[in-house]
């Protein structure tokens, strides 16, 4: 039975990512995403982006910035600049320094990193203090997130594929054919490891095209830099996909036509966007982080960002992966018997409780 089941899966499997690479429509959207990585990695050094702001107290910090093509904000005080800098109202400040090392009299103050496209334009680079320094600056942190939960959002929103092909499959009567050919749970199972290495195929691909991106965009040593928060994602990517599959399949094995499939996909959904919005929002608030990095749903951009930025030991994310394949596991047990129940059911919208009795 068991050799049975895993036949009829990898037949069921094959059948998926067959139809998919044969499908115009999948191809077009790795096109997009490839094309996507090459614009955010080149057009930024085409195009360049808005003026670097400074606030400078003081005449000697006015001479050192003559004719510099910066965004000047003249002070009362170095107090006064200082704040600015802390709240993020200005990239950095130019203020007198009181131990006289400096050869022009003054020195350059960041929040977490050395503000390189300030001290570029400087013909004679100051000292420069850093108020919260950090291994990984603030601003390549925000990058990584705005990375990762995009991946994952365009990942996660991949899956719906699962929920079409079930309908279509309820739709036009192939499903009864199809289950009784191959058990219930393998047409599911099928499906889940399809579509699951259809992702990482995909993420493949992009990881090939990466390096390529950024060399042409001036950045190389960002994927350098990123590389080992890349190792972390990606396990996490495939597991949480595997977790978001499955209730895709159902949401799919709940409903007989097309047109009703809006209404079983709401949640997951709002499971796939939700974590998205969550760790964009809470990014700068550590606590809330620590907590989306154990959340199974969010975990998968979560933990591999507080690695990046150093915020979170080894043996923290081989918890949260672990909580996450639990995750995975109970809800396929749980998913597995909810589309065995609804699969067969045609002639409107199945409810869970019924869905849930039919498969006992």
């Amino acid at each position: 039975m068991a050799t049975s089941f895993a036949s009829a899966t990898r037949l069921v499997a094959t059948r998926e990512i067959k139809t998919f690479l044969q499908s115009k429509g999948f191809w077009i959207g790795l096109g997009v995403l490839v094309a996507g990585l090459f614009a955010s990695a080149i057009l930024p050094s085409v195009f360049g982006g808005d003026r670097e702001s400074v606030a400078v107290v003081g005449p000697a910090a006015e001479r050192v910035l003559s004719g510099a093509d910066l965004d000047v904000r003249e002070v009362s005080d170095a107090a006064t600049a200082e704040r600015l800098v802390r709240d993020e109202e200005v990239d950095a400040a130019v203020v007198p320094d009181p131990s006289g090392d400096s050869a022009t009299g003054v020195r350059v103050v960041a929040l977490d990193d050395a503000p390189t496209d300030v001290l570029a334009q400087l013909s004679t680079a100051p000292p420069v203090s850093l108020l919260d320094a950090s291994d990984v600056s603030q601003g390549l942190q925000q990058l990584v997130i705005m990375v990762f939960a995009l991946v994952f959002l365009i990942f996660g929103m991949s899956g719906s594929a699962i929920a079409q092909s079930t309908v279509t499959e309820k739709q036009t009567r192939i499903v009864e054919i199809l289950v009784a050919t191959v058990p219930v749970r393998a047409l599911l199972a099928g499906k889940i490891v399809g579509h699951a290495l259809l992702t990482l195929g995909q993420v493949v691909v992009l990881a090939v095209a990466a390096p390529v991106a950024l060399a042409l965009g001036g950045q190389s040593e960002l994927l350098t830099v990123m590389a080992p928060a890349l190792g972390w994602f990606v396990p996490f990517l495939c597991v949480g996909f595997v977790l978001l599959a499955a209730m895709w399949a159902v949401a799919g094995s709940l409903v007989s036509r097309q047109e009703d499939l809006g209404s079983t996909m709401g949640l997951v959904m709002m499971l796939v966007m939700g974590p998205y919005f969550a760790v964009m929002f809470f990014s700068d608030n550590p606590a809330v982080l620590t907590v989306l990095s154990y959340v199974p749903f969010s975990s998968a951009i979560a933990m591999p960002v507080r690695l990046f930025a150093g915020e979170a030991a080894a043996w923290e994310a081989v918890l949260s992966l672990g909580v996450l394949a639990a995750t995975v596991v109970l809800t396929v047990l749980l998913a597995s018997r909810v589309y065995a129940g609804s699969l067969l059911q045609t002639g409107g919208k199945v409810a869970l409780s019924k869905a849930w009795a039919a498969s006992s």
